[in-house]
């Protein structure tokens, strides 16, 4: 894999000051290295891809671990970084531990482990000299990435606080403990239950990579798995790009954009934010170390969480394309949150989330997109019970409608086994549903098999839909499920629902089967 390719400078504004300043941070930009043969700093300059020799100072060799490069910082205690602006960290292939008992301990406390982590990487000059850590290989397919292993709960393996212009890839990002934070506090499970500890005998890590108010941002080719709290927690964010990152089996969440935790939060991301070629599996669950499989898996009814990717409030255009969300215990790509935004899903296959597998609002375009309502598919696994499954009815694409806006959703297949497989709620008459081309099959509902699920449905909205070139099967079409239920016939709003009506049996065949 090569490095996406750097960007020209912009045109230079007046001024000699600057004119003199952005050729230098160019041209003082330093490649360091590190390996798991390296040597302290005071041993090596980091600045050569080969072990320490045994003796000597200052030897033109790599440094042992991360931390050299970015030592554990605080404010009582602070340590300053080796690395600048603009530099690049090549992290060689092996394993490196991180947390308390790792390198460079200055600023730790044996009293109080989370802290002891990594500081932020320092943030580039601009978006064409980016700060870069990379993993070994991550030029020649990435075969072999270095694994940074969080312990001792430290609160995150990666800290990206306010790294704007920074490209990281080629990395695995996990913990070796098999525990979940905070599992089954407060809730009730049946199964088995692995909560993790503190103080000396913690061996997790609470987060894997953490991030807010940074803009222009690259990841790609990441593993983060495991971990026992939340794989990424992430907002604020302006303009990134994301490719090639797995997202498996983190004990409360996948992505956790909402930075607010839960409080009101105007507008926290914008720009572009594109996510491309993700897989986003399994979390809500523990992994097993060092097995790997998946167990513990639990929900809101057990006082988890389990999105696989959620946002609190946010604007911002989100764009994700080419990528696999499933088997996460909440829903899938939730973005229901994004509606001061716009956002755009292409080929994306979401199937077997426990609550919605598709959820956004305002301004969304669906195409070309695979999805598998499955809600009820993690029946019966690990932890979770009857209450987490097919959350908000269970719908395959939920959508919150707004006024002056259109959500469209085509080319799609839809399959689903909840209330029904479109749902569009909220927005007033100028608020718009359009499905086109897509084929919409139902089936037997999760909760009562001998009822079917309804193709599509408006909720608590004044909202039209305009379907054409659908293909609709298997679903049900009664007082129940239609999209006139519980309106009043005689109003416009029931008067667009028995034209829906209509062209919903007139799309089941002649036959107007249910």
């Amino acid at each position: 894999m090569s490095s996406p390719p750097r960007n020209r400078l912009p045109p230079r504004p007046a001024g000699l000051w600057l004119l003199a300043l952005l050729p230098a941070a160019a041209a003082t930009a330093a490649t360091y290295y590190v390996r798991p043969d390296g040597g302290s700093a005071e041993q090596c300059t980091g600045l050569a891809d080969a072990p320490y020799p045994g003796s000597g100072r200052a030897r033109a060799c790599a440094w042992s671990h991360p931390f050299v490069a970015l030592p554990p910082s605080a404010p009582e205690r602070p340590v300053a970084a080796r690395i600048r602006g603009g530099d690049t960290l090549i992290v060689g292939s092996g394993s490196y531990m991180m947390g308390y008992g790792a390198a460079e301990m200055a600023a730790c406390y044996a009293s109080f482990t989370p802290d002891c982590r990594m500081q932020p990487v320092p943030a580039g000059p601009d978006p064409a000299h980016r700060t870069r850590v990379l993993g070994q290989g991550w030029d020649a397919g990435c075969a072999r990435p270095p694994q940074l292993w969080g312990t001792r709960a430290v609160h995150r393996v990666l800290d990206l606080t306010r790294s704007s212009n920074v490209e990281v890839g080629c990395l695995e990002i996990t913990d070796h403990s098999s525990c979940i934070v905070n599992h089954c506090i407060g809730g009730h499970c049946a199964g088995e239950v692995d909560r993790c500890t503190d103080g000396a005998d913690a061996r997790h890590a609470q987060n894997g990579l953490w991030s807010t108010d940074a803009a222009d941002v690259y990841l790609h080719d990441l593993d983060i798995h495991g971990i026992a709290g939340a794989g990424v927690h992430a907002g604020r964010m302006t303009d990134w790009r994301v490719e090639r990152v797995r997202i498996r089996a983190n004990g409360f969440a996948g992505w956790d954009a909402d930075v607010s935790n839960g409080g009101v939060e105007s507008a926290s991301n914008a720009g572009t934010l594109r996510f491309s070629h993700l897989e986003i599996a399994w979390n809500g669950c523990g992994e097993r170390y060092p097995g790997g499989e998946v167990f513990g898996c639990w929900g809101q009814e057990e006082g988890g969480y389990g999105d696989g990717f959620g946002t609190g409030k946010s604007a911002g255009h989100w764009v994700f394309e080419d990528s696999h969300v499933h088997h996460n215990t909440q829903d899938g790509l939730d973005l229901l949150h994004a509606g001061e935004g716009t956002v755009e899903l292409r080929r994306v296959r979401a199937e077997a989330n426990a609550g919605n597998q598709l959820k956004a609002a305002g301004a969304v375009r669906i195409e070309d997109a695979q999805v598998v309502g499955s809600c009820a598919a993690l029946r019966g696994v690990g932890n979770l019970g009857e209450g987490d499954l097919c959350r908000a009815d269970g719908a395959a694409i939920a959508l919150a409608l707004e006024d002056g806006k259109r959500s469209v959703v085509e080319r799609s297949t839809i399959s689903g086994q909840g209330g029904c497989l479109v749902v569009g709620s909220g927005g007033g008459e100028s608020a718009v549903l359009a499905l086109r081309g897509n084929t919409l099959t139902g089936g037997p509902r999760w909760d009562d098999p001998g009822r079917l699920t309804c193709g599509y449905y408006l909720y608590e909205s004044r909202g039209r839909v305009e379907a054409s070139g659908n293909r609709i099967s298997n679903v049900k079409i009664s007082t129940e499920a239609d999209p006139c239920a519980g309106r009043d016939a005689a109003s416009l709003v029931g008067r667009a629902c028995e034209k829906l009506k209509s062209a919903y049996r007139a799309l089941q065949g002649a036959e107007g089967r249910p």
